[in-house]
């Protein structure tokens, strides 16, 4: 669940490359992709699962990412506000995970809270200079927002696994830095809404379906290469 969370996440910024609204921001977002893939790597090697077979070899079926992570990025505001809303739940998971009981866990957490740390001061960063600026770019990330808002519940369902930490303080903390960042960028938070899930027990979007075939392709156009 957690390697495919990162994994689709990371994909997604990837493809991010050159089309960035700056060459600083081109880099950012390449580096917080890496990041995710390194993080998805760290997680199945814990997990003593095959990599690549997990991320080239699966059916859509077969991945527990949440829906959140899979969404398109659409415009950069809406990137920014599927950032803002995954990296608010990551840093408070990660913090919570270096003390699980599990020992795999626990030997990821630690590079990994540092990580998720960045990516949130980047996406508050962000989003603030998008809904504070012009009155377009106020206007795309309150329609990014209220479109994204459905998928976030699904990051705060209790987990399947006993292990992993207790969900209360989690969304606490999410809910703490999501209301703050929404204040500072003067963007109002969305309605009480139907939530988006089923990611975690692998029903995904069509958007997701294509996104695998190109992720994929390559390993599956030449199984078993090497490079």
């Amino acid at each position: 669940m957690l390697a495919d969370d990162a994994l689709v996440l990371g994909h997604r910024l990837s493809e991010w490359c050159g089309f960035a609204p700056s060459p600083e921001e081109d880099l950012a977002l390449a580096n917080l992709a890496l990041d995710q893939l390194g993080l998805a790597r760290a997680l199945f090697a814990a997990a003593g699962l095959d990599e690549d077979r997990y991320a080239y070899f699966r059916d859509a079926r077969e991945f527990r990412n949440c829906l959140l992570v899979e969404q398109p990025n659409g415009d950069f505001a809406h990137s920014i506000v599927r950032q803002l809303l995954y990296s608010a739940w990551a840093l408070p998971f990660w913090t919570a995970a270096a003390g699980a009981a599990d020992p795999a866990l626990t030997a990821v957490a630690g590079k990994a809270e540092k990580e998720a740390a960045y990516h949130l001061r980047h996406a508050r960063e962000w989003l603030v200079r998008l809904g504070d600026g012009t009155a377009e770019s106020h206007a795309r990330a309150q329609a990014a927002l209220e479109q994204l808002w459905p998928f976030a519940a699904e990051l705060l369902d209790p987990p399947a696994d006993p292990a992993l930490p207790d969900p209360a303080p989690l969304r606490a903390a999410w809910e703490a830095t999501v209301s703050a960042t929404l204040a500072r960028a003067t963007l109002a938070r969305p309605a009480a809404c139907w939530p988006r899930a089923g990611g975690r027990e692998g029903r995904h979007s069509e958007a997701f379906g294509k996104m695998l075939a190109e992720m994929q392709s390559l390993a599956r156009a030449h199984p078993g290469a090497v490079w």
